[in-house]
Order: structure tokens, then C-alpha cells, then sequence
């Protein structure tokens, strides 16, 4: 069953994101350490939190695993992902793993 790691980055008061170093040097980390595990990503930059409301979250990042297994071997890898973080943004990221069911 495939399963799915989602990376959210929540905005409030006084948080900032560096799209440019986001899509750029994170995302190649992510790749190189991560990569041959992966199914597919999908990320998303927050533009609105629907109709005339403000976005909730800077971004979104949605990791597609073959399996838990496939998933835990790119978690073993992703120090270096992890340690990557503050070099783009101030967030404390939030973390959904579940099951694709689509």
C-alpha cells in the first residue's frame, strides 16, 4: 500500500520562506538523499486559504513511498534534508504521514 510523508509549513506572525533556495538547493537535497525512495512529490506554495482568505501555509510538500518500507529507508536518509531547513525558512514544519488512498 502506497503511503505518503506531507511537509507542511505553516504561516504566522514573523515566519519567513525562501522560495528561491526552496526549489532550488532543498529540493536537490531532497533528491540526492531521498530521491530513489520516492514515487513522487508534489509541492504546492500557498496562495490563498480559499476566497478572500489569506494562505495557511507557505508550502505544502507531498512525498509518495511505494510502501512503509520505502518510506522509513528516505526518513534514514533525510538528515541531511532535515538539517537543511533553517537555511530556507524560520517555520517549524508540520508532518502528516498516511495512507494514499487516491
Amino acid at each position: 500500500m502506497a503511503v505518503s510523508l506531507q511537509v507542511l509549513y505553516p504561516i504566522s506572525d514573523g515566519t519567513t520562506f525562501d522560495y528561491d533556495y526552496y526549489t532550488t538547493t532543498h529540493f536537490d537535497l531532497v533528491g540526492e538523499h531521498m530521491g530513489s525512495h520516492m514515487d513522487s512529490m508534489l509541492v504546492t506554495k500557498g496562495l490563498a486559504g480559499g476566497p478572500d482568505t489569506p494562505p495557511g501555509f507557505h508550502a505544502v510538500a507531498s512525498l509518495v513511498f511505494k510502501d512503509q518500507d520505502a518510506m522509513n529507508a528516505a526518513l534514514a536518509a533525510a538528515d541531511p534534508v532535515l538539517a537543511d531547513i533553517a537555511n530556507f525558512t524560520n517555520v517549524q514544519p508540520q508532518m502528516l504521514i498516511g495512507e494514499v488512498l487516491s
